[in-house]
């Protein structure tokens, strides 16, 4: 859908600009990856010429920063029911931590776009960004490291001071293993004329469940 719009005037109509540029890219993030979304395209979608997107956000990469911020304070909200709904606090701490593994992948496998925001921030979200557009990313991802550092110290309390490097590492590896997880159509393409190579291809859930759970084994305290 593409939405053509008068000049903002007032604060209220700059606002209602910025969602509407935010919804576009949203919209745009359904449909395709994080490589894939363009300035050219997101002006087009939004009704406008791309000098007037840049007026409110100073590149593609700062939109996408905002939308990973929004992913990310949603999923937060999510995770706090799922782990609530789905962990008896009074288990034995192995019992506890592998359901934290469980509903960790499980949630995260099922929020594609947020894994390979996650996955492209380093290496690309935060390149052409100024120091005040990823200084104010940087602390309000504070804030939702806060947020689920004290998920974790609520349902493991074992693990003390580790529970913020968990919950780092947690976000890291989702972004890393996501990769894997959606092959190209010609990766794709090569797995099925040969099912040897499709060793190479990772279920996100899978992988991100084993790998949350060696990681909880290494820093939880060995009884």
């Amino acid at each position: 859908m593409i939405v053509t719009f008068q000049r903002a005037r007032t604060q209220e109509q700059r606002e209602i600009r910025r969602r509407a540029i935010l919804d576009a890219a949203s919209a745009m993030l359904d449909e395709m990856p994080v490589a894939a979304v363009t300035l050219n395209e997101l002006s087009r979608r939004v009704g406008l010429a791309k000098p007037n997107v840049l007026r409110y956000f100073e590149s593609r990469e700062a939109v996408l920063l905002e939308l990973l911020d929004r992913y990310l304070q949603e999923w937060l909200t999510e995770l706090a029911g799922e782990l609530a709904a789905g962990i008896d606090e009074n288990l034995p701490m192995a019992e506890r931590a592998a359901a934290v593994a469980e509903i960790l992948s499980r949630s995260l496998a099922g929020r594609v776009v947020l894994c390979d925001l996650f996955g492209a921030q380093g290496s690309v979200l935060e390149h052409n960004v100024s120091v005040e557009v990823v200084a104010r990313y940087k602390r309000a991802s504070l804030g939702r490291l806060t947020t689920m550092t004290a998920l974790m110290q609520k349902y493991l309390p074992e693990l003390g001071e580790n529970a913020a490097l968990f919950s780092l590492q947690t976000m890291v590896m989702a972004g890393a293993l996501s990769a894997y997880g959606t092959p190209p159509p010609s990766l794709r393409a090569a797995y099925q004329a040969e099912p040897e190579l499709a060793r190479f291809h990772l279920e996100l859930k899978d992988y991100l469940k084993l790998a949350l759970t060696a990681t909880l084994l290494g820093v939880l305290p060995r009884r």
